[in-house]
């Protein structure tokens, strides 16, 4: 059985979320390296790669089940 209308646009917006906080992420990395001090660059160096490895992983998962979904075989086959 495909899932219903709220299930695709529930992973289209997740699925969006999780791009938006990659971009996000690399956005506050890019700004890392326009610090002066040393421990606000350390801080936010490492804190920009966990918003990019969480989001990415998210991302990664939602198209995942999307995948899953698209590659099952209609029902009565």
């Amino acid at each position: 059985m495909r899932p219903g209308w709220w299930w695709w646009l529930r992973q289209g917006f997740f699925i969006a979320l999780g791009g938006f906080f990659s971009w996000f992420g690399i956005q506050v990395l890019v700004a890392a390296y326009t610090l002066k001090d040393p421990f606000s660059f350390v801080l936010t160096f490492f804190a920009s790669n966990l918003i990019i490895l969480i989001s990415l992983t998210l991302l990664f998962i939602f198209c995942w089940q999307v995948r899953q979904v698209l590659k099952r075989p209609p029902p009565g086959r």
